[in-house]
């Protein structure tokens, strides 16, 4: 296989923030929402090496027919608010996770005091993980079959819900699925562009539920290569989602439990306040999908559950008591809004 490598810079042009978004979790299939006229004008210098034939011989891989990486959501390398305990009983190592149901979805209040209901993933970190969307060299929609491409999971160092979407630009003779693996793309020699794109796609055991999405989205599971094994997960399309910076943006809430922090049980492990013989929280969310500012990824405070009936909309939960600012930051996509 011949080589000749060059340095090049890339300009990402009107049109690729919306089909690279599209690539983000879905790969050929499309999925994700935003602006695809949007002009975006990332800059990436990157080595591009310019190949006869597709990856030197290597044959596609059947996903279907391909290991399946073991996902772990709760053990204490994973999890940080929901590690699995003889006590709680959460699914273990490959156990479908139904979503829909306590402790991952709850019951709480937008910034006007409407009803809203988001799924709970756990803290995550503001610095978004890698993924990999492959596309033909001038082409602006994915390789179609193609599977993307991500190199953590839960439980590894570097994991995170959010994903920050990367253009791998491969040959017209590149046949789908070739590539399974991030050391597949590496070794190849092909050009990789950072985008500023961001997508939410929690990792999940095959099988996994989690039937609601805002406006109706796709619910289904996607599937993607990690290290050569298939992996599943979700895609949460509310609102486009762009770096803040180098970080996944924030946005705030506001919530109270049944015993306050610092008291004996108190904080998480007594669960969230809500009214008597109902599901309904006080937590309180400062933006909503289609606000300026919005992002699954919440910047939460505590109030006192002293000010739990005086707490209604988002006015009266930053008037309330605090007693903790910025303790977590979780993801928490909304998915309904009544």
């Amino acid at each position: 296989m011949s080589q000749q490598t060059t340095r090049r810079r890339f300009l990402v042009v009107a049109g690729l923030a919306g089909t690279t978004l599209l690539a983000g979790c879905t790969g050929s299939t499309g999925g994700g929402t935003g602006d695809t006229t949007t002009e975006t004008t990332t800059e990436t210098t990157t080595e591009q090496t310019t190949q006869s034939g597709s990856m030197g011989g290597a044959t596609p891989v059947d996903p279907a027919s391909a290991p399946r990486a073991t996902i772990d959501r709760f053990s204490e390398a994973a999890g940080t608010l929901m590690v699995r305990t003889d006590e709680n009983g959460l699914p273990g190592p490959n156990e479908a996770v139904d979503f829909d149901q306590g402790p991952f979805i709850t019951q709480g209040l937008g910034p006007e005091g409407d009803v809203v209901r988001y799924y709970n993933f756990d803290v995550q970190s503001t610095t978004p993980a890698p993924i990999y969307a492959l596309f033909y060299e001038g082409e602006d929609t994915p390789v179609d079959g193609q599977l993307n491409v991500i190199d953590t999971i839960p439980g590894d160092d570097g994991y995170n819900d959010f994903w920050h979407v990367h253009k791998v630009t491969v040959p017209e003779d590149y046949e789908a699925n070739t590539v399974t693996s991030l050391a597949d793309i590496e070794d190849a020699g092909y050009a990789m562009e950072a985008t500023d794109i961001l997508v939410n796609c929690p990792v999940v055991p095959d099988g996994s539920t989690a039937s609601m999405r805002y406006d109706d989205g796709d619910a289904s599971l996607v599937e993607g290569w990690y290290q050569g094994m298939v992996v599943s997960y979700f895609q949460f399309t509310e609102a486009p989602l762009k770096l803040s910076g180098d970080s996944v943006p924030l946005s705030p809430i506001y919530v109270t439990f049944n015993v306050n922090p610092g008291e004996d049980g108190g904080g998480p492990a007594s669960g969230f306040m809500t009214e008597d013989g109902s599901e309904q929280t006080h937590n309180v969310v400062a933006t909503l999908p289609g606000d300026t500012g919005y992002s699954p990824l919440w910047f939460v405070s505590i109030y006192d559950n002293a000010e739990f009936d005086s707490v209604s909309d988002l006015s009266s939960a930053t008037s309330a008591e605090s007693l903790a600012a910025g303790v977590a930051n979780v993801n928490c996509p909304v998915v309904s809004v009544e």
